[in-house]
């Protein structure tokens, strides 16, 4: 398979992200923006302190705290999970027939868990990759020879 006309193409991170659409051929791609995501997501000491829980042990009178939870990392978490909703939905409406995903690799795995049957039966290629701060053109040659080395 190619990088195909109309084939839609998501690059994603987990403080942006841009929908694209190949407006050109397959031996020529030129992607072109339908939609961006951007959130603001200030580092975890930033957003306010959580202090680490606590562990009583069942016997005896000692206790354990256990890991604080990382704001930031969940910010992000919600933020892909939020946009492969909306690809879901998209999706499910057949606004495209295949989509390319692009993203760095912890934010593609927390995306892999929240594709639903429409979206995991549409997607083309998964690259783990982080481009979304690439120029589009960039992009577009990156993820044509990305099908070029399958």
């Amino acid at each position: 398979m190619k990088l195909a006309s109309k084939m839609w193409v998501a690059v994603v991170d987990g403080a942006h992200g841009i929908i694209l659409v190949n407006e050109g051929t397959a031996l020529e791609p030129r992607l072109s923006v339908l939609r961006r995501y951007d959130q603001t997501n200030p580092p975890s000491h930033e957003q306010g302190r959580d202090h680490p829980g606590r562990v009583h042990e069942s016997q005896g009178q000692h206790r354990s705290s256990v890991e604080a939870p990382d704001l930031h990392q969940r910010a992000e978490d919600r933020f892909v999970v939020g946009i492969a909703a909306d690809l879901e939905k998209e999706a499910a409406a057949h606004a495209f027939e295949h989509i390319v995903i692009v993203a760095p690799p912890v934010a593609l795995g927390v995306m892999r868990k929240a594709f639903g049957h429409e979206l995991q039966r549409r997607i083309a290629k998964e690259i783990a990759a982080d481009y979304v701060k690439k120029p589009i053109a960039d992009i577009a040659t990156a993820v044509a020879k990305s099908f070029d080395s399958d």
